[in-house]
């Protein structure tokens, strides 16, 4: 199906390759995980697949990439549609209408498909993923999840050999997740189509992958099944670190296995102890009766928060929730049509925007929308100046979660996990007593996961009140101390972390589900059992 032969691939002005003599071929009806640091070359990888490296990205690409023995170097991307469909990072920046079914259609128009095709293969896509009831709906008024949905339906009704997807479901809830992988392991399964995706959050796919291809950033690809690779990887999802920890063998793949082995390392663990409880300060932020509404929606209803300093607080729920609104408005940026906000005495929405970055911080989810220089030096000598902090001390923050850029190179050619990277160092160099961070994981890999956790620890420890909105329990178990779960506008739960996530069949983490007992991650077990 997909053939690579000796391929290696440079970006102009840089010396090393991307990828170095990469061969490997990918069959039909496999479903392929790409894993690999951020910022490894997994892009590239995919990108090599229909042409659009270096077709539409530029440099040099020596050796031969094939689809069905048709190579990519001989023809334009654009007629390779038919064979590789591919779903980018952001969906919404991919669409190209405003109606759901004008989405679904468009593709095949491009291709001069016959009228009466196209409306049969419209109505196959729409049962075939479950959005029937979404055919009429504006595009921007989908969840993430649901827009993910209408992206692979974009291209399936092209019917193409291939299905490519970039972080899939870097932006979507558990349950949202799940249903996004499900639809794609059926197409696997019932259509023969082949999937390859890449997603740093290894632990929703492992289950699905029939093959894994492993990019470590020096431009060599080690292709094996996901236990064979997993086995000596530096990064590895929990239920693969539980297993080396607890020495099982072979390796879990799945909750289900891991669960057949694990009784021995439960009753050894028992139950977790309760954390000591720190003494609360008095809140840095408090916010009561708070609206947002967009024209007649309300995402936001009459909501009451406060956050105290030194501590993390977890914003979860499912896409379209209002958590997003929420952070918005206690920033001051986004609208607020009712209710009070307070922080430092003041509402930071009267504040002007130099004094209002040192108080409340705001990472959105749409991280480049903060970025407008013409070079990553350039963007942190900025946020330097701004802040009146010391020359490299942007450049250091970026380092400790993206380590290695190009200081040269423009912030929109870096991947998404590194525009983030750049963006949250551009924020905390203001050193905000109030932190938001809008989906701060979406495109890191589990060691930038973890240098991102030990900077917002650092934060803390300075008395610093954190909010991390995302969909990323494995991180929340990690960092927060108290879970907010948001739904409709309002807040449904709140409690301590371990209350929340281990209680919820939708939000407990791989640790939890299989040992229970209070365990929400590896670090936890390890210190019990050494």
């Amino acid at each position: 199906m997909i053939e690579l032969d000796r391929v290696s691939f440079w970006y102009h002005g840089q010396p090393e390759p991307v990828l170095a003599d990469v061969s490997l071929t990918i069959g039909e009806g496999e479903l392929v995980l790409v894993a690999g640091r951020t910022g490894s070359g997994k892009s590239t990888l995919l990108g090599t697949f229909n042409g659009l490296v270096p077709h539409f990205t530029g440099g040099h690409l020596e050796g031969t990439v094939s689809v069905e023995e048709v190579t990519t170097r001989d023809r334009p991307p654009r007629e390779f549609a038919h064979l590789v469909g591919v779903v980018g990072q952001d969906p919404l920046a991919g669409f190209v209408t405003d109606v759901v079914e004008d989405e679904l259609a468009y593709g095949m128009e491009q291709l001069g498909l016959a009228p009466q095709v196209m409306r049969r293969r419209v109505e196959e896509t729409l049962d075939l993923l479950g959005i029937a009831e979404l055919r009429r709906r504006p595009l921007r008024t989908l969840s993430g999840g649901q827009q993910q949905r209408v992206a692979v339906g974009s291209v399936l009704t092209m019917h193409p050999k291939v299905l490519v997807l970039d972080e899939p479901t870097s932006a979507l809830d558990p349950i949202a997740a799940e249903e996004v992988l499900a639809t794609l392991a059926r197409l696997v399964q019932d259509l023969g189509t082949t999937v390859v995706l890449a997603e740093h959050r290894m632990e929703r796919v492992i289950p699905f992958a029939d093959r894994m291809l492993y990019v470590p950033g020096d431009g060599s690809v080690t292709d094996g099944t996901p236990p064979e690779i997993l086995r000596t990887t530096p990064i590895a999802p929990p239920i693969v670190r539980l297993g080396r920890l607890a020495g099982w063998e072979p390796l879990p793949m799945s909750v289900r296995d891991a669960r057949r082995v694990a009784r021995p390392l439960r009753e050894r663990l028992g139950s977790r102890p309760d954390p000591a409880e720190a003494e609360p300060g008095e809140s840095v932020l408090t916010a009561s009766g708070v609206v947002v509404r967009y024209g007649p929606v309300v995402a936001v209803r009459g909501l009451d928060l406060d956050l105290r300093p030194g501590r993390v607080v977890a914003m979860m729920g499912r896409n379209g929730s209002g958590k997003s609104s929420l952070l918005w408005a206690l920033q001051g940026s986004g609208p607020r049509q009712g209710g009070k906000v307070r922080a430092a005495g003041v509402d930071p929405g009267e504040l002007p925007s130099a004094k209002a970055r040192k108080v409340v911080g705001l990472v959105p989810q749409t991280a480049s929308d903060l970025l407008y220089l013409e070079s990553v030096a350039a963007e942190c000598a900025a946020a330097d100046a701004e802040t009146g902090s010391e020359p490299g001390s942007c450049r250091g923050l970026l380092d400790r979660l993206a380590p290695g850029i190009d200081p040269e190179r423009h912030p929109r050619d870096l991947s998404e996990g590194q525009r983030l990277a750049l963006v949250l160092a551009v924020q905390l160099s203001a050193s905000p007593s109030i932190m938001l961070l809008d989906e701060p994981t979406r495109g890191l890999d589990y060691p930038a996961k973890a240098a991102l956790a030990a900077m917002i620890a650092a934060m803390t420890a300075e008395g610093c009140a954190v909010v991390v909105a995302t969909h990323d329990v494995e991180f929340v178990a990690t960092v927060a101390d108290r879970v907010v779960v948001m739904a409709e506008g309002e807040i449904v739960s709140d409690g301590a972390t371990a209350e929340v996530l281990g209680g919820s069949p939708a939000f407990a983490t791989q640790v939890a589900k299989i040992l229970g007992g209070g365990w929400l991650t590896v670090a936890e077990v390890e210190a019990a059992v050494s």
